[in-house]
């Protein structure tokens, strides 16, 4: 491995520069700084898409097998407002990253969960290890209770979380790069054990090169509770109230969307849907997109596939979101609904519009056979189409004008 030569920007200077004192201050012990939340919650049961059959398209439709209970609409669909989440994982990055020279009590903690605008708050563990003379900067985690704090596309990385318990390091991809690391290799730590980098993921969190699990960090020795994530409004938590409850020597850093100065939005007009304010008014701008198209058979695929975004997966195949999309079907329609720059799989104001673009290519507008072999085409299982389209003349009897 070499060395950086490259300096960290003026922004993260205060960050950095908490770290060291953290690291000097534990050196002794050969190690340094910081992450674990005890506590928070467990991760929601992933999703799965519905089970297929063998059917040959051109064979002859068989009866639907769907019972009576499975065909009941949701009845919460008028109030019920889509959620932007990942794989399972209702995810709420940190807005603010804080460093303490010392394990932070659980009545500072209880009090910096009382301020104004903070939502959610999480204690660390960690430290630094140093790998020919290079120091890397670690988080030691739970990997069940860190995961909502990562972002959603390495909420879903498989690998990340099975890394981590197999107590191998998962390493910021910026570290990789900027090191010249090789996954798979094995990293002899300066007076230590070796050290296995077994993946990669941009974490966003300044100054952390990777993760290891908590077991490992307290056997390299790494000190408990004296990092501090903060979840809150973006913007508004104030960083200089968690720094003055953090007593002398705590720094504190501004992380991802509070960091950063916020984007333009789209303007109406770019927007296909926009972001209505429940799922039935989305289900029905979305089968705009695709006229002929009833709401009702995007409300049907979206309770069978995800329960309406409140299980998306990753299923067994490997598709993701509120929709159920494989990625490559995604890559070829999925579509940006809200008009944000970004067609998001998780999104369902993304999703849901491109569902309707995806029934519409297979000629679900026609309505009658050409809509059975739509919906077949979303999920080869002629069980599955039946089942949608039941569900969809149940939505239409429940929710008729």
């Amino acid at each position: 491995m070499r060395s950086s030569t490259h300096s960290a920007s003026t922004r993260l200077r205060p960050i950095v520069t908490g770290l060291a004192v953290v690291i000097l201050s534990v050196m002794a012990a050969g190690t340094a700084f910081l992450v674990t939340w005890p506590g928070d919650g467990a991760l929601a049961a992933g999703g799965g898409r519905a089970e297929t059959d063998r059917t040959r398209a051109d064979n002859p439709l068989p009866a639907a097998r769907a019972t009576a209970g499975s065909l009941m609409p949701d009845r919460t669909l008028p109030s019920s407002a889509p959620v932007v989440g990942g794989p399972g994982v209702q995810v709420t990055l940190p807005h603010l990253l804080a460093i303490s020279p010392k394990r932070v009590p659980q009545s500072t903690l209880l009090k910096i969960a009382k301020l104004r605008h903070v939502q959610k708050v999480a204690v660390a563990d960690g430290g630094a290890v140093r790998v020919s003379g290079t120091a890397l900067r670690l988080l030691a985690v739970d990997p069940a209770t860190f995961r909502s704090w990562t972002p959603k596309n390495v909420a879903g990385h498989p690998e990340v979380w099975s890394a981590l318990a197999r107590g191998e390091m998962v390493a910021d991809a910026a570290t990789i790069k900027r090191l010249g690391m090789v996954l798979g290799a094995e990293y002899q730590i300066d007076r230590g054990p070796k050290l296995r980098v077994a993946a990669s993921a941009s974490l966003g969190l300044p100054g952390v090169d990777g993760l290891v699990s908590q077991d490992l960090g307290r056997r390299l020795g790494f000190p408990s509770g004296v990092v501090v994530l903060v979840h809150g409004d973006p913007g508004k938590v104030s960083d200089k109230a968690v720094a003055r409850l953090l007593g002398k020597g705590a720094q504190v850093v501004r992380v991802g969307q509070a960091a950063v100065r916020p984007r333009a939005t789209a303007t109406p007009g770019q927007a296909l849907v926009g972001r209505p304010t429940s799922y039935l008014d989305l289900y029905q701008r979305s089968a705009t997109v695709c006229p002929g198209l009833s709401w009702t058979v995007l409300a049907a695929i979206g309770q069978v596939e995800s329960s309406h975004g409140r299980n998306n997966g990753p299923s067994s195949a490997g598709a993701l979101g509120p929709m159920q999309f494989m990625p490559a079907t995604w890559k070829a329609y999925g579509v940006d609904g809200d008009g944000d720059g970004e067609a998001d799989i998780w999104s369902p104001y993304d999703a849901v519009p491109s569902a309707a673009k995806y029934l519409c290519a297979n000629g679900a507008g026609a309505g009658g056979d050409k809509l059975r072999k739509a919906v077949w085409f979303y999920n080869h299982s002629w069980d599955y189409v039946n089942k949608v389209l039941s569900l969809a003349e149940a939505y239409a009897r429940t929710y008729a004008s």
